[in-house]
């Protein structure tokens, strides 16, 4: 059963559609559908304590890299800097914590506009259930104070009014009705429709069950929050990605400056200083193989990673 177009559809219709009829499911057809549309609950992603956000901010590799050249700077004497750069990596590690924690608040307020309770008609009778048992195809009876436990279409309208302000932003109350609408139209302009979280501030009507839990339009508002706590801004991305070809070429730069030093200290300890300014050019083109190598494999490192963000 979906809510697709259902706004286009007159109340006959859209019972045929989701198989059901006003005498409401039956037990049985309920608990089957419910296994598999799942409860109707808004669901959180996996939760971390503010500790673990805390240290997730200190992974990208632009602040591995400052947190070497903060070591570096320590060990050269130039503490004030080293100082500074710590200041501002744990700065932003709180900052980027107290944002996602927030974040974390504005969806448990979305869970709070769930309803607690509904009252449904199951086996041909009017009965009150937790909301978290509704399933697409039931009936549902809603009267002035109710919270809307579902998105449903409407069948029978007495002068119903809604506040959706939850979802559209409109601190007016919305007039319903029953009949059907042509073409696509907008969420706010769907006056046949109801929605999970919504108020019921005037009036009464029956309602077609059309989606529940995450499929509601709360729902996707709950699921745009839970992915966007996951994934990386362009910014981030950019900044990853310069992250990535910096530490290339710090790498392959201290290569060579190790791989020739290295190599000079030796034969100038065994050969003599004269015979190791000879070999200084073999020695280097050694250390720029590093960082041929390097840049050769980043782009595939750099593919990689991406494929495991997409996955």
């Amino acid at each position: 059963m979906t809510e697709k177009n259902m706004w286009n559809l007159s109340p006959e219709e859209a019972l045929k559609a989701c198989q059901t009829s006003e005498q409401g499911l039956s037990t049985e057809q309920a608990e089957k559908i419910r296994l598999e549309a799942g409860e109707n609950m808004l669901k959180e992603g996996k939760k971390k304590s503010p500790f673990q956000v805390f240290l997730d901010q200190f992974k990208d590799l632009m602040v591995v890299i400052l947190i070497g050249a903060a070591i570096i700077s320590m060990f050269s004497g130039n503490e004030e800097s080293t100082i500074v750069i710590f200041a501002v990596l744990v700065m932003n590690a709180v900052l980027g914590t107290i944002q996602h924690v927030k974040a974390e608040k504005s969806l448990e307020s979305l869970k709070q506009l769930s309803a607690p309770a509904a009252k449904v008609i199951r086996d041909g009778i009017k009965q009150e259930m937790p909301a978290k048992d509704v399933v697409p195809g039931d009936i549902l009876e809603l009267e002035a104070g109710d919270m809307v436990a579902a998105d449903g279409r409407i069948l029978h309208n007495y002068s119903l009014q809604v506040n959706e302000s939850s979802l559209t932003g409109e601190s007016t109350n919305v007039d319903k009705q029953e009949m059907a609408l042509e073409g696509e139209v907008a969420l706010a302009d769907r006056t046949n429709m109801v929605y999970s979280g919504s108020l019921v501030a005037y009036g009464r009507a029956t309602v077609l069950v059309t989606a529940t839990g995450m499929n509601t339009e709360i729902g996707k508002i709950a699921g745009l929050m839970n992915s966007a706590q996951e994934r990386k801004t362009p910014l981030q991305k950019s900044l990853d990605q310069f992250s990535g070809k910096l530490a290339v070429l710090y790498g392959g730069i201290t290569d060579i400056l190790l791989v020739t030093g290295g190599y000079f200290l030796c034969e100038s300890l065994l050969y003599g200083p004269a015979a190791a300014f000879l070999s200084l050019p073999v020695n280097g083109i050694q250390g720029i193989s590093g960082l041929v190598i390097a840049g050769v494999l980043y782009p595939g490192l750099e593919r990689t990673l991406e494929i495991r963000e997409k996955v």
